[in-house]
């Protein structure tokens, strides 16, 4: 009944685009605004415009429909990766890592830099996305972080109530010491729900540590577990749905 309602009063283009896989509703908003999508051959560029299953709409021009099948892939992404599609300076994309194995365009839910490891999640659904990334959300993602050097107690309690990167105070985070190695390298477990670019890098890089290693373990309360560097997995229905109701 909700569809039959949605197709009789239309839905919001930025909505069709990210039902359509091609991105999440914040990075639509961005394609409609500069200028990438038409509607019946005419190049639309406001955020309410409405669409309706008659139309022809395209990004690049690319004609787009809604995806048929979702896919919501688990990968535990190597460094030396970049998270977009494509690179225009040639080098691998996480895409690369799955493209033999599905048949469709993936996006991925977020970012990790080209030197981070781990848990990524890569879909077609741009509401999944939408969910997971929005910071109205505050989705937790949890980060093995490990530095040079001993870490203080001062450094750890600054990390709880917010560090300040540029012009921008973080929220508090969740940090704690897991290890203490021998060969002058620290170990923390930092949890975010933030997003900012190279968040925890720049946090950590404000209170004058250098990261030697970074690696994000959990997203939400869906974890890496025992999956290997560059391997990926699709989610179960049970992580799927935990996900979504975040």
């Amino acid at each position: 009944m909700e569809e039959l309602e949605q197709e009789k009063e239309g839905v919001r283009l930025q909505k069709y685009i990210a039902s359509c896989g091609i991105a999440a509703r914040r990075k639509a908003e961005e394609m409609i605004v500069a200028g990438r999508v038409t509607v019946n051959g005419q190049t639309v560029r406001e955020l309410g415009t409405k669409v309706f299953p008659e139309d022809r709409v395209t990004v690049d021009g690319i004609s787009i429909k809604p995806v048929a099948t979702k896919y919501y892939i688990m990968l535990n992404k190597p460094a030396g990766y970049i998270t977009s599609s494509e690179d225009e300076r040639g080098r691998a994309t996480v895409m690369d890592l799955v493209k033999d194995e599905i048949p469709v365009r993936l996006h991925s839910v977020g970012r990790l830099d080209y030197d981070t490891e781990g848990l990524l999640f890569l879909t077609n659904d741009g509401d999944f996305t939408y969910r997971l990334t929005h910071p109205r959300h505050e989705v937790k993602k949890k980060y093995l972080v490990i530095i040079r050097g001993d870490i203080t107690i001062t450094a750890l309690c600054a990390l709880r109530r917010g560090v300040k990167i540029g012009d921008y105070t973080t929220a508090p985070a969740e940090a704690d010491l897991v290890d203490v190695a021998a060969k002058g390298y620290s170990s923390i477990e930092v949890t975010i729900h933030e997003g900012k670019n190279r968040q925890v890098r720049r946090m950590f890089e404000a209170l004058g540590y250098e990261i030697s290693y970074l690696k994000r373990l959990s997203v939400g309360n869906v974890t890496l577990g025992n999956l290997k560097v560059g391997k990926w997995r699709h989610l179960t229905s049970h992580e799927i749905n935990c996900l979504k109701g975040m």
